[in-house]
């Protein structure tokens, strides 16, 4: 099948689609294609996740608006199903990739679940399919890997007998239906003709611009913004840090420099979690490693990052010891175990990295999450004999806490407050010695 010939297909919306992966990216990506008119085939390797898609029900638990409903009536009326079977590829004209690409502890790209699709993948490819790589990949990925593994293990070559391109999703859980629905994306194609059927492709479920470009465009622009972010929130961190030392609010002094034209200085925190932000800026150096490019910028910002859930155990000693009670013993509990407000996904959460400080110092930590499975239940249950709450993670549930039950609850009164969700005035009128990140503490302030 010539491109001309899969282009008039899609349009026509008689190309049959496949998604493999049924995650944060490939679900609701899967959901929309159906719901445009598409007859799409989702392949997941885990076969609890197939049958609980195939039954109509969302595997994803955090607040996801519209997604579990629109799962249900693609499934409902046919378009929609998933499979654990790579055999079931075959007859597929358009493949879709959306599996995880994460670092190990070396920063270097893990690509086992990429390599493990793209070989399952290749010896039933259809000639004249069009395979999109979604997941966020380091430059050079396409051209050192994802081609490579498909030519071989196909028998065919790209642009003759099949085509290629990567399109990297823009998405955050709480908001994956409206960000691939209303977010642009960078359309890199194995050559121009393929960027424009991509495009066709896109343009039925995304209202934004499509921007045409080569796959390495595509590769530079998504591991690009996401280092950009990281770096911005490093910054905000670093004057956190600083405010803290000079007896200074991060929080007024953001909210009176972003008063300046041309400024946005980022939300500081108790850390930088998810599966892009922590791992896409490693991806990004790692596409010139053996290039003679200094990089200084990327691994600094991602110290300061890294570095804030100790900074949170720092704050909470030095709470307690204000207290009179040593860290060692303390009774802690921490609020939220994702990595993002009100969502179940807990990957690189920096509440996992404050708990196994916490217990390496001696804490007896207990884990407070209304979304995470085995974590949930009431918060003031869990603060019963508390000597401090740490809060992580800015939850809807948080933000009306019944801050007089928490207050009556606790041994000691001692709160950390790490995304400022705490009205902190009221907390030190109920007796709490509340300490926020990025301001200056309790005895600095007196």
């Amino acid at each position: 099948m010539s491109l001309n010939d899969l282009t008039e297909k899609i349009t026509r919306r008689e190309a049959k689609l496949a998604v493999i992966g049924l995650g944060y990216v490939g679900l609701p990506v899967a959901a929309l294609f159906a719901k445009a008119g598409f007859d799409v085939l989702g392949v997941e390797i885990k076969q609890e996740r197939v049958d609980k898609i195939n039954a109509g029900l969302s595997p994803i638990e955090g607040e996801e608006p519209g997604l579990a409903q629109l799962l249900a009536e693609q499934v409902a009326q046919g378009r929609l199903r998933a499979a654990a079977d790579y055999e079931t590829l075959r007859e597929r004209d358009v493949i879709l990739i959306d599996v995880e690409t994460p670092v190990d502890d070396q920063h270097i790209p893990r690509y086992e679940a990429l390599r493990a699709a793209l070989t399952q993948l290749a010896p039933v490819l259809k000639r004249g399919a069009l395979v999109i790589v979604e997941s966020t990949i380091a430059p050079r990925t396409m051209d050192t890997v994802v081609r490579p593994l498909l030519e071989e293990g196909s028998g065919m070559r790209v642009n003759r007998d099949f085509y290629l391109g990567n399109c990297p999703e823009r998405v955050m859980p709480g908001r994956l239906l409206t960000n691939l629905s209303s977010l642009s994306r960078v359309v890199g194609g194995g050559t121009p003709e393929t960027a424009q059927a991509m495009i066709a492709l896109y343009r039925l479920i995304v209202q934004a611009d499509l921007d045409a470009a080569d796959w390495i465009t595509a590769e530079l622009v998504k591991t690009v913004e996401n280092a950009y972010r990281d770096v911005q929130i490093a910054f905000a961190n670093e004057v956190g840090l600083i405010c803290e030392a000079l007896g200074g609010d991060v929080w007024t002094v953001r909210e009176l420099v972003n008063k300046s034209p041309q400024r946005h200085m980022h939300l500081p925190g108790a850390g930088v979690g998810g599966h892009c932000i922590p791992k896409d800026p490693w991806l990004l150096a790692h596409g010139i490693q053996g290039m003679d490019v200094p990089l200084r910028m990327v691994p600094t910002a991602r110290a300061i990052n890294d570095g804030m859930p100790a900074h949170m155990v720092d704050l909470l000693s030095k709470a307690l010891a204000q207290a009179g009670v040593s860290l060692a013993g303390a009774r802690v509990l921490v609020l939220g175990y994702a990595y993002l407000e009100n969502s179940d996904d807990t990957r690189n959460s920096p509440s996992a990295v404050l708990v196994r400080l916490l217990e390496s110092l001696g804490a007896d930590v207990r884990i407070h999450d209304p979304y995470v499975e085995g974590m949930q239940g009431d918060v003031v249950e869990a603060a019963q004999g508390a000597d401090a709450v740490v809060l992580m993670v800015r939850h809807q549930a948080y933000n009306a806490l019944d801050l007089p039950r928490l207050r009556a609850a606790m041994r000691t009164p001692v709160l950390v407050d790490g995304r400022k969700a705490v009205d902190g005035r009221q907390a030190r009128e109920l007796g709490f010695l509340y300490w926020v990140v990025g301001a200056a503490s309790p005895a600095a302030a007196s």
